[in-house]
């Protein structure tokens, strides 16, 4: 299948070669040329299957990749996942059920499509005289996902950049302690947005892409702008609606509801092109934190970023600039460039752009979008844990509040799937906080009288962190990465000044 970008002024390329090139010359984003279609038998039918056979032909419909060789990747990707459902699915109440994509090696549900991302770009590569250097910006997960999928990979160097004191005391170590041959971390002045344009910058640079070139590098991006990213991520959704036919929670063919906490878009874009290629969805709920950009965006049709910027227990939804949504407005533009290309440029010089009437219209008609401030999304985790007996991370919790906020304002009982997006035990303090009220300065210890309160054990992976050492403390103003990565990955001849 070949793709196109949001912009209308690249070439169209092949999907394995949008998986090198990470974003389009003209500075939009890859989306499909056209959705390919599939039927509610088919998706019950691959819902039969192992994870890895359903992802290995929702990957089939955009990849020109076999089928054996597609299943074979996924198997590799997810081999250390510490369950063999891979997503598994939890009922907490009638009508109501957690999709949990937290059991990879890093605990968050980037894992999906992250460990199997290197794969698809080793495949990419193959007969190309170049490596990949794979820049990506953080708000927590995606950094950590990123370094442990891409550790080692032949012909591949991968740079994570994350906002200094914009992550957990967890997530912040997760990415420090890494090891790895091919990898740099640096925490950049600045939030989430600081870190993810001027990357974002990097990728459009022509002096930064020809001196990167001149060292035999070509750019690419762990992040959702890349498309390699946003695929896998369809089939999780696909899955998860047949196992709940084959369990008879639902009928074939009845519609349901996801919801989906939310800041840089890509994880509820997925599922909005799951419903393109065929998955029946009655409503998108878009939940957001208190940086609630996204929320106004659906009440008003006007996307603005000069706002007050928070910090909260949900760091991985601390955005105001959510670039995958430019994805979701080729789509209700009816696909035209123009109008994309003229939103995002006042995005740019204005810091806001209102989307047409007739655009706000398709909005609403599938689309809900609210917020859940700390002290609800807090209220959430421990009346959810009291009630049901199911702890919820904070980022969850912010799709839980903003869920039963929507069935109270609709009446909607539709069947609904929320996303749990990452483990309780990678927010430890916010947590337990959440539920007794104790404010514990150390993660670890946290984490310690979490599991005894709830049963549960510390997970592995963030136990490893005790005594890990740590490998990458710098702190960069954003005008210097530029130097920076091509002085870590490069011999230092392509140097720029600025």
């Amino acid at each position: 299948m070949y793709l196109v970008s949001t912009r209308g002024k690249a070439r169209k390329i092949n999907a394995l070669d949008a998986v090198l090139q990470g974003i389009a010359e003209d500075g939009g984003l890859y989306v499909p040329e056209r959705f390919p279609r599939i039927d509610v038998t088919q998706i019950v039918e691959w819902s039969r299957m192992s994870f890895e056979g359903c992802m290995a032909r929702v990957l089939s419909l955009f990849f020109d990749i076999d089928i054996e060789e597609l299943e074979d990747m996924a198997r590799e990707a997810y081999a250390s996942f510490s369950d063999r459902d891979i997503v598994p699915l939890q009922k907490i109440d009638e009508g109501e059920y957690v999709m949990e994509l937290f059991h990879g090696p890093t605990l968050a549900f980037k894992d999906i499509a992250l460990q199997l991302l290197p794969r698809l770009m080793s495949k990419a590569l193959e007969g190309s005289g170049e490596d990949a250097m794979i820049l990506t910006a953080t708000s927590g997960d995606t950094g950590k996902a990123a370094l442990e999928g891409f550790k080692n990979v032949p012909r591949t160097k991968i740079g994570v950049f994350y906002p200094n004191n914009g992550v957990s005391d967890m997530q912040k170590l997760q990415m420090i302690t890494q090891e790895g041959d091919n990898i740099y971390v640096a925490a950049i002045r600045g939030n989430f947005d600081d870190a993810q344009s001027t990357i974002k910058d990097l990728f459009t640079d022509p002096s930064f892409i020809s001196d990167a070139a001149k060292q035999g590098l070509r750019l690419s991006s762990a992040n959702s702008i890349n498309f390699g990213r946003l695929a896998p991520q369809i089939a999780y959704y696909i899955f998860t609606y047949g196992r709940l036919v084959a369990a008879k929670e639902i009928r074939p063919g009845q519609k349901v509801n996801i919801v989906v906490p939310s800041g840089n878009f890509g994880n509820i874009l997925a599922a909005y092109y799951a419903m393109r290629i065929g998955l029946p969805v009655y409503r998108l709920i878009c939940a957001s934190n208190k940086n609630n950009v996204l929320s106004d965006f659906f009440e008003s049709g006007v996307y603005m970023i000069d706002r007050q910027f928070y910090k909260t227990m949900s760091p991985s939804m601390d955005i105001l600039v959510s670039s995958n949504l430019e994805r979701l407005i080729f789509e209700i533009t009816g696909r035209d460039p123009k109008a994309v290309e003229m939103y995002m440029n006042d995005l740019k010089e204005q810091n806001n752009y209102r989307i047409r009437e007739s655009d706000k219209l398709e909005l609403d008609g599938l689309f809900f979008g609210d917020f859940a401030d700390e002290f609800p999304t807090a209220n959430t985790i421990k009346e959810t844990f009291e009630q049901y007996g199911y702890l919820l991370d904070p980022h969850t919790a912010v799709a839980r509040t903003v869920y039963l906020k929507y069935k109270r304002l609709m009446g909607d009982d539709t069947p609904s799937i929320l996303a749990a997006t990452a483990s309780p035990f990678k927010f430890s303090q916010d947590v337990l906080r959440s539920i007794t009220k104790e404010l514990h300065e150390d993660a670890f210890e946290a984490a310690d009288i979490l599991a005894d309160l709830t049963g549960l054990e510390v997970p592995p992976q963030l136990n490893e962190l005790r005594n890990a050492r740590m490998i990458y403390t710098d702190v960069w103003d954003k005008e210097f990465i530029g130097d920076v990565i091509l002085k870590r990955f490069g011999t230092g001849a392509g140097r720029r000044k600025r």
